[in-house]
């Protein structure tokens, strides 16, 4: 047998090469990428992008939009993380491929389900990169810090123009954490905007159940108002991603700071019963799951009822999956990291709001 040609061995060695480097990608992809986020510098040297005044009307997403036949309620939302993140650890106000993401997939999926409840405000915020949700370092969790600063004015400027009337608050992820805080720090000492609030819902997120005041606990059942529905869920058989999940949770101490979840006991109310209660929930009480992905403002998405069983079990919503197409993953690497673009509980959540408004309405009269 003749020698392999130089030619040849050139040609067998570059194969090599890009079967290594292809298997490389293939291992170190998520690395790669989330590489790729990392602004590269220290936070305490970063400057940020200009703060949003939120007496222009450009610094919301949702300035008291109704839908059709919408109650009276003020509804507070904060949307979850929908800016990636490279240079930046907190993105401007506007960024075009963040405000996309938060309109065709956020807004529909997770301030809908309240649409009929009342008036729905969101505000933009210099939000943490979605490179803060993956990474458990100091600079990152004092972005996701920094975020709540906007939150707080935020809400400042919207209760300024809703002097009266229940309020609902809502949030997903992101979103949710900064809820979480802004209700111990600036809700519970005020009695009477703390009056005011109907319930407050925390959607996929880890609350510590000691950071809840007793002032607005977590929610026992759905005839309950002044309290909290907060949740983080996990399919019922992906014990590793549920591990994980606790593991890597941060939530807020006294300060102000992020720290580690470490063993605290986690609150679990369930959004199909709409209360804590660790019992398994059937699929038949479930109300309603669905992809709403890309629908205008107001516009009532159909619902998938009887298809998601659920139970609160060590600190986190346990569920089975509808096997249906709308519920499978999409999107690129980025995407798939961010809030979910379907909702399992939107018909859930727009019973519950309902329910707790109308008991509401009877206790102030």
């Amino acid at each position: 047998m003749r020698g392999l040609t130089t030619r040849q061995w050139i040609g067998y060695i570059g194969f090599v090469l890009v079967f290594l480097l292809t298997a490389a990608v293939a291992v170190w992809r998520g690395d790669i990428l989330r590489a790729g986020l990392d602004p590269q510098v220290p936070f305490q040297t970063y400057k940020p992008p200009p703060a949003p005044d939120y007496a222009d009307p450009r610094a919301w997403a949702l300035r008291d939009a109704r839908a059709p036949g919408a109650g009276g309620a003020n509804v507070f939302f904060v949307h979850s993380t929908t800016f990636n993140g490279g240079r930046d650890w907190n993105g401007a106000i506007g960024d075009p491929k963040a405000d996309a993401y938060l309109y065709r997939v956020v807004l529909p999926n997770y301030a809908g389900p309240f649409a009929r409840a009342g008036a729905v405000s969101a505000p933009r915020y210099r939000q943490a990169s979605l490179y803060t949700r993956l990474t458990l370092r100091d600079d990152a969790r004092e972005a996701r810090a920094f975020a709540y600063g906007d939150v707080l004015a935020a809400f400042d400027a919207w209760l300024a123009r809703h002097p009266k009337g229940p309020i609902v608050l809502a949030g997903v992820e992101q979103g949710a954490d900064l809820l979480d805080r802004l209700i111990r720090e600036r809700i519970a000492p005020d009695a009477a905007v703390r009056d005011r609030v109907v319930a407050a819902y925390l959607m996929d997120t880890i609350i510590a159940a000691e950071n809840l005041p007793d002032s607005i606990p977590a929610c026992a059942d759905r005839r309950q108002i002044h309290c909290v529905i907060a949740w983080s869920q996990v399919g019922d058989r992906d014990d590793s991603a549920a591990r994980r999940r606790l593991r890597r949770a941060t939530v807020w101490d006294a300060r102000g700071h992020l720290v580690d979840l470490a063993g605290r006991p986690a609150v679990c109310v369930n959004p199909v019963t709409g209360g804590t209660g660790e019992a398994p929930v059937p699929a038949r009480l479930h109300r309603g799951a669905t992809n709403a992905t890309g629908l205008e403002w107001g516009a009532r998405p159909a619902l998938m009822a009887r298809e998601v069983g659920t139970q609160c079990r060590e600190g986190l919503l346990r569920h089975t999956w509808p096997d249906l197409e709308s519920f499978r993953e999409t999107g690129n690497w980025a995407d798939r990291r961010k809030a979910r673009p379907y909702n399992l509980f939107y018909g859930d959540l727009e019973a519950d709001v309902a329910e707790r408004l109308a008991t509401y309405a009877r206790q102030t009269g």
